[in-house]
C-alpha cells in the first residue's frame, strides 16, 4: 500500500516530495494502528485538511469494509455447507504462512540486536503465561525504551536467523460456545485494540485470538481461522478483518460498530500527531520505544503463529499447503492474495477428488 501511495502522490501527482513523504512513513510507527491506512490519513490532511483527513481515511477503509462485509455474509449463511468448507479447509494453512512470511520479514528489521532479541523473548513468556497481549506490549515496550536508551553498551549484531527461536508453545483453545455481548462492549473491545495496535496489521491476530476466543469467548478460534483467512482473502487494511468478525458476533450492527471503533483512533492520532512530525523523529527517546514496541510485536505474532499452526495443521494435506505456501511467500515474494487462492483450490480439489 505504501509503495503505492509513494508512486502516485510523489511520482505521478507530485504532490510532495519524496522527503516529505518519508517524514510520514517514520511517524506513523510511532502512533498505534495500521500503517497503510495512516499514511492514506496524513496524505489527504496534509492535502485537504480536516476534510482532506476525513475523505481519504474513509475512501481507503471503505472498499475492503464493503467487500469484507460482503463476505461476512455470505460466511454467516452459507459458511457450514459441504461446498463451502473445502475453500477454508485449504485457504486456512495459506494464510498461516502469510503470518509467518509476515515474521520474517518485519522481525528482520526489527531483531537489530541480542538486547531486542530478549525483550521479544521475554513478550513471549509473558504471552505464554497468560498475562493480557496489550499489557504485554506495552511492558516490553516501556521496559525495552528504558534498558535500550539507559544503557551504554550497544550491539549492532544482526540476528536474522534468530527470528523463528522462539519457544514452541502450542496453547489449547477455548471450546466453549460463543457468547454475544451487548454493541458497546463490543466497540469498547475493538476501540481498545485500535488505540494500541502497534506495528503491523498482523499484530491484530494475537489480540483477536486472546481477547475474543480465550477471555471473552465471543470468538470460537475456527471462527477466527476463517476472519484471518477473510482479511487476507480481500484487499485493503488487514484491520477490516473487525468487520467480519463484528457480523459474525453480532451481525450488521456489530460489523458496523467493530468497524467505526477499530478505526476511529487512527483518524485522531494522526491528527493530533501530524504537526509534530519534526520533533519525534529527532527523539532518541521514542526511537528507542520505537524499537522496543517493534520487536514486542514480533514476539506477539510469534506465540500466535504456533498457536494457530496447532489448531490448523491436523493432517498431511494442511501441512503441505503451508510449507508450499511459506515458501513462496518467503522465498519467491508471491503475493498473498494469490496464496490464499491457491489454498482455497487445493483445499476443493483435496475434499471432492481425494475425499478429505
Amino acid at each position: 500500500h505504501i509503495a503505492m501511495m509513494e508512486d502516485e502522490v510523489v511520482n505521478r501527482r507530485q504532490w510532495m516530495d519524496r522527503s516529505q513523504f518519508l517524514d510520514l512513513v517514520g511517524a506513523t510507527n510511532l502512533i498505534p494502528g495500521p500503517n497503510s491506512t495512516e499514511m492514506a490519513i496524513h496524505i489527504g490532511y496534509i492535502r485537504a485538511g480536516w476534510q482532506g483527513l476525513i475523505l481519504a481515511g474513509i475512501c481507503f477503509i471503505l472498499p475492503a469494509v464493503l467487500i469484507t462485509g460482503g463476505f461476512a455474509w455470505v460466511y454467516v449463511t452459507f459458511g457450514t455447507l459441504p461446498q463451502i468448507y473445502p475453500l477454508f479447509y485449504g485457504i486456512k494453512p495459506a494464510v498461516l504462512a502469510v503470518i509467518l512470511n509476515a515474521v520474517w520479514r518485519l522481525g528482520k528489521t526489527a531483531l537489530k540486536n541480542r538486547k531486542l532479541l530478549i525483550i521479544a523473548l521475554a513478550v513471549s513468556i509473558l504471552v505464554f503465561l497468560g498475562v493480557n497481549e496489550i499489557i504485554s506490549l506495552l511492558l516490553g515496550a516501556l521496559l525495552g525504551m528504558l534498558w535500550l536508551k539507559l544503557s551504554d553498551q550497544k550491539s549492532g549484531t544482526k540476528l536474522h536467523s534468530w527470528i523463528l527461536h522462539y519457544p514452541f508453545y502450542l496453547l489449547l483453545s477455548s471450546t466453549s460456545v460463543p457468547v454475544t455481548p451487548p454493541l458497546w462492549q463490543l466497540g469498547l473491545f475493538f476501540l481498545k485494540i485500535g488505540s494500541v495496535l502497534f506495528g503491523s496489521g498482523y499484530v491484530l491476530v494475537a489480540f483477536l485470538e486472546g481477547g475474543l476466543v480465550n477471555e471473552r469467548g465471543w470468538l470460537t478460534q475456527q471462527q477466527l481461522l476463517d476472519a484471518i483467512a477473510i482479511g487476507q482473502f480481500t484487499p485493503g487494511p488487514v484491520l477490516s478483518t473487525a468487520t467480519f468478525i463484528g457480523y459474525i458476533i453480532s451481525g450488521l450492527p456489530g460489523s458496523i460498530v467493530a468497524t467505526i471503533a477499530i478505526f476511529l483512533p487512527s483518524f485522531i492520532f494522526v491528527a493530533a500527531l501530524n504537526p509534530l512530525i519534526p520533533r519525534l523523529r529527532a527523539s532518541k527517546w521514542t526511537a528507542a520505544f520505537l524499537d522496543a514496541v517493534n520487536v514486542s510485536s514480533i514476539a506477539l505474532m510469534a506465540v500466535v503463529t504456533l498457536k494457530l499452526a496447532a489448531a490448523t495443521l491436523t493432517d498431511g494435506i494442511s501441512i503441505l499447503i503451508a510449507i508450499i505456501a511459506a515458501i513462496l511467500a518467503i522465498r519467491l515474494k508471491v503475493n498473498s492474495a494469490w496464496l490464499v487462492l491457491g489454498g482455497a483450490l487445493i483445499g476443493w480439489i483435496a475434499k471432492f477428488l481425494l475425499n478429505l
